[in-house]
Order: structure tokens, then sequence, then C-alpha cells
């Protein structure tokens, strides 16, 4: 038996900004005034961290310590600390023993996670920014096309008059003479 209850309406869950907003109303509204916008990293980044020096200096830093961590030459680094660990464990050496202590426990986790993290925050400011332009452009697109569509229509429909009026014509024996110029 199917709930007769009555459908709640549809609640937008989005987040997204007021710009956001305006702009998408007004790629609605007129789409053939819409000019599309390249989002960079660099773009963004004085919302994260401001646009002064030391803010785009953190900015800089933050993104190329996460993109350095990120790479095999980083993998390869961590995997020596860790051999050079393994190695002092073995031979109880303990100046070793307290250097891997200390790389990787107060600079790799105390000081280098924080930094991938800000990092992190750049890159994804820059990659919502882009998304929220692409949306934009992407339903000033489909605008476009629903209003192609229409006029395609408009004129199907047209031609199809204009067979009939053809056909009728055809039917009571009267030609068109293409002979006369501009006919």
């Amino acid at each position: 038996m199917a709930d007769q209850s009555p459908r709640l309406p549809r609640v937008e869950r989005r987040i997204s900004s007021a710009q956001h907003r305006a702009d998408y109303a007004a790629a609605q509204a007129s789409p053939m005034q819409h000019k599309p916008r390249l989002i960079t990293s660099r773009s963004v980044q004085p919302d994260v961290h401001g646009g002064g020096l030391v803010g785009r200096f953190n900015t800089w830093l933050a993104v190329l310590v996460t993109r350095s961590v990120g790479t095999m030459w980083a993998a390869y680094v961590f995997t020596l600390i860790a051999l050079v660990g393994a190695v002092a464990l073995i031979t109880s050496n303990p100046f070793l023993i307290l250097l891997v202590a200390l790389i990787s426990q107060t600079f790799l986790q105390l000081v280098l996670l924080p930094i991938i993290i800000v990092g992190q925050n750049v890159i994804s400011a820059s990659q919502d920014a882009r998304a929220e332009a692409d949306h934009i452009t992407l339903t000033t697109l489909h605008a476009i096309n629903v209003q192609q569509l229409k006029m395609l229509e408009q004129q199907q429909a047209m031609l199809k008059q204009q067979r009939e009026i053809l056909d009728l014509l055809q039917a009571r024996g009267i030609t068109m003479s293409t002979d006369e110029p501009g006919a």
C-alpha cells in the first residue's frame, strides 16, 4: 500500500557564497553576456592567507612543501630515515636513536604536518573556486543550448507548415517555377 503522506518541499543543501549565487542567477538570466573565468591557485591565495608579503610567502611555502612531500623523492627520504632508525635500534646507538626520534617525531609530526595541511587548504580553495567558475560556465552553456533547441523546434514547426502548404498547392495543381531570378 502506497504511503499517502504529503511530500515535503525540497530543501537546498548546497552551501555557496552570495557572489556565486548572484553570478549563477546572472548566467541564467542572460547567458550570452557570460564570460568564462580562469581560476588558478594564485588567484585564490589572498583569500587563504591574505595578499600581503607574509601571506604570499606562507602560501608559497605551504604549497611548495605539500607538493614536495607528495613525491617519490620524499618517500625515499622517509624510507631512509626509517632504515637508519632500524639500524640504530639494532646496534643500540643512542645518538642515532635520538636523531631519528628528533627528525621523525619532532620535525615530521610537529612541523611538516601543519604545513601540509595549510598547503592542502590552499589547493582545496583553488579547486573550489575553479569548480564554482566551471559550474557557472556550464550553466550558461546549458541555457544557450536550451535556447538553441527551442529555436530548432520553431524552425521544425515552420518547415512542417511550409511542407503542408506546398502539398496543398500541389494537390490543387499549382506548381512553383524556379526559372525567375530571386525565386
